[in-house]
């Protein structure tokens, strides 16, 4: 790089310093936030965006800029700052302009109110320009490893010959909390492991949490431990000192073997007099005494708030925005090409960036037959999930070391592993690392792709931060839960999932499906896949579940309202007692079922596979299948109580679990905690005894 000019560089620190005290005015305006990081990390910052970041303001969802994370989501005024002065244009839900800036001034004023595009940390969809939900510390990083596995994805599959259309990198920006999280180290192992050469990490270290110095709990060697992981490492001792700054990022960017991470020394809170280098300058304002000396350091007016000087908006557009746009146009010149070179994968590239499924995906799902005996439905899952594969070629994803078990392998031919010699593979490896596992399957799923992650149902509880983040940023992950229940059997309770399945309905926004049979699995994918905002987990069994004939039971079909009748009274006759279960227990209630129905007594079973989907049908409806008229109720579940009674009310029978399981073969654990066909039919005859000695039918 050229060196600048004493103008440009007297607009470099002017800009950077109108960085910082729009984040002090904004923290102290909102009398809540973090203003110190922010006042640290504006140079960091704002050189990686002036003379690196390949980023339209123009364009901000241009499908090759770079990606920043701000992993220390914190710091938000961080981002803030720059969308306003780099002039980031807003873009609706809807993928066009409005017109108005992703960022203005009266929201910076507004940072931390109701309604405001400024909340407290970052959120993907509700401001243009941040790339994802950042505040949970750790899980910032975990993305932008889902969004370089992505890149590189997308140039294996997109890029032929000399057409390149996907090339980017992506950055992100960390702190001392990030790297004490676990979820850092997995996400860290498996970028290594990987050779994410496309992804840089800048640590801030600053030495300082709420607490008080690092010194008190944390006391690491971070960059031997980024190179046992299999990363370059740098070192820049002054967060101020832009020419080893520059050095740094070029340096990174060079490298193409190995991801690389950036150690910053900083002092938070730089400027202000009495709290820098403490942590009064992490987590609440300055105060307003102490902003007026920060400002009289950076040679600022003193009692101006919101300030931005003339020059640093045109200083901002002159560097990154006309690198951006140039940048921008010579990519489009490049797919208007390919269009006419690869139109098939042209298409393919229009359809994956705007969450369209291509024609006919869903084609070769598989139609199962009556089976008395049947088939798991972790193995009907798995053949479902090859069936449809082949047909959404973005469809992409693994386990935590768990395919084998979780039958989340895709087998056909071509499918292939995603290594560090083969990005186009489709089978991707997360190792033991479920937290690393959801997190990277969020910044997947950012970029574009459909990415499923799969592990046994107990350990959803190792992921349930990235899994909450999905629903909070209505991306599409699909997490595949196996060893649903007590059918673990001999493997004992640590290994029995009792309350996850009320841990996940608990999440809202995301849609939780236990499908009882084959034919369920297959209408359960199809769901999952067809919302293009909205996170799902598909909770599966390791054991074998009969596969109802669909000729004497209803159609399947009915998995797309939640609920459904699977087995009804003859001739509209109304139900005596209605037989509600999920899963592997819907079976159960089948057989208790005709056994009522050989005595003459009308029976209903209702299969629930999915709660929150149910909860979404019109009342008319719910009421159709669960008629308000109609006490005697009986659920049967493998898993906790709560949540039931909305279903069965206070007196309805429950079979579930009230304890955790035990190490025993299934067949004895059936026995030992009720979840028998022969249970379901005497709780169901108490039931219409309790409600006709009652009188209420």
């Amino acid at each position: 790089m050229s060196q600048a000019t004493p103008q440009a560089k007297d607009l470099d620190r002017l800009t950077i310093d109108t960085i910082r005290t729009l984040s002090m005015d904004a923290v102290q305006k909102a009398n809540s936030g973090h203003p110190g990081t922010p006042m640290a990390l504006a140079p960091v910052a704002f050189y990686l965006w002036q003379n690196h970041l390949r980023y339209d303001p123009d364009a901000p969802l241009w499908p090759n800029r770079d990606r920043f994370v701000l992993s220390v989501g914190h710091a938000s005024m961080l981002l803030y700052s720059l969308l306003h002065l780099a002039g980031v244009k807003e873009f609706g839900q809807d993928g066009k302009p409005t017109g108005k800036p992703a960022v203005s001034l009266d929201d910076i004023e507004h940072f931390r109110q109701l309604d405001s595009k400024t909340p407290g940390h970052p959120e993907y969809r509700m401001t243009t320009g941040v790339e994802t939900t950042t505040g949970p510390l750790g899980q910032g990083l975990g993305n932008s490893v889902g969004m370089a596995m992505a890149a590189r994805w997308k140039e294996a599959h997109f890029n032929k010959g000399n057409d390149t259309i996907f090339d980017y990198r992506v950055y992100a920006l960390c702190g001392d909390g990030d790297m004490m999280e676990g979820v850092s180290h997995e996400a860290a192992s498996l970028a290594g492991h990987l050779r994410l050469s496309n992804l840089i990490w800048i640590y801030d270290s600053n030495r300082i949490t709420i607490e008080g110095h690092t010194d008190l709990a944390y006391s690491d060697d971070v960059e031997a431990r980024f190179h046992g992981y299999n990363w370059h490492t740098l070192h820049v001792d002054d967060a101020n000192d832009a020419s080893a700054l520059e050095d740094a990022i070029n340096k990174a960017k060079s490298h193409t073997d190995k991801p690389t991470l950036i150690v910053v020394k900083s002092i938070i809170g730089w400027g202000a007099p009495h709290k820098q280098d403490t942590s009064g300058a992490h987590g609440e304002p300055l105060g307003e005494d102490e902003i007026k000396l920060a400002k009289k350091f950076y040679g600022w007016p003193e009692d101006k708030q919101f300030y931005v000087p003339d020059g640093v908006m045109q200083h901002f557009a002159d560097g990154m925005g006309a690198r951006g746009k140039k940048l921008h146009a010579e990519w489009k010149q490049r797919f208007d090409a390919y269009e006419k070179s690869n139109p098939e994968l042209a298409k393919e590239a229009w359809q994956m960036l705007q969450n369209k499924l291509p024609e006919g995906w869903d084609a070769d799902i598989p139609t199962f037959e009556p089976d008395e005996k049947g088939i798991a439905t972790r193995d009907s899952s798995g053949k479902v999930l090859n069936a449809i594969a082949p047909r959404l070629p973005w469809l992409i994803g693994g386990s935590a070391d768990l395919s084998p078990s979780t039958k989340t392998n895709l087998k056909f031919e071509g499918a292939g592993s995603f290594e560090h010699d083969s990005y186009d593979g489709r089978n991707l490896h997360f190792g033991i690392r479920e937290h690393g596992m959801g997190a990277v399957c969020n910044g997947l799923a950012l970029s574009g792709l459909r990415p499923y992650g799969s592990t046994f149902l107990i350990f959803s509880d190792y992921m349930k931060p990235p899994i909450r983040l999905s629903a909070i940023m209505e991306v599409p992950v699909i997490y595949v839960f196996t060893h649903d229940s007590i059918g673990v059997g001999e493997d004992g309770p640590t290994h029995q999932p009792i309350e996850q399945l009320a841990s996940l309905r608990g999440v809202p926004g995301l849609s939780t499906l236990r499908p009882a049979d084959a034919n369920e699995v297959a209408e359960v994918w199809r769901v999952a896949l067809s919302h293009p905002k909205e996170p799902s987990c598909i909770v599966l069994t390791r054991q074998a579940l009969p596969t109802f004939d669909r000729k004497k039971y209803a159609s399947a079909d009915g998995v797309k309202r939640g609920a459904y009748v699977l087995a009804d009274t003859e001739g509209g006759k109304k139900p005596e007692v209605l037989l509600l279960a999920t899963g592997s227990e819907v079976s159960l209630c089948v057989e208790a079922y005709e056994k009522l129905k050989a005595e003459g007594i009308a029976a209903r079973v209702v299969s629930m596979p999915s709660w929150d989907i149910f909860e979404k049908q019109d009342q008319a409806y719910k009421d159709s299948v669960l008629p308000p008229d109609v006490n005697a109720r009986v659920c049967v579940e493998q898993a906790a109580t709560l949540g039931w009674d909305r279903y069965v009310g206070r007196l309805g029978s429950q079979i579930v679990m009230h304890t955790f399981g035990a190490s025993a073969p299934l067949k004895a654990l059936k026995t030992k905690f009720g979840f028998t066909p022969e249970r379901v039919y005497e709780e169901a005859k108490k039931q219409i005894a309790r409600v006709k000695s009652n009188g209420k039918e």
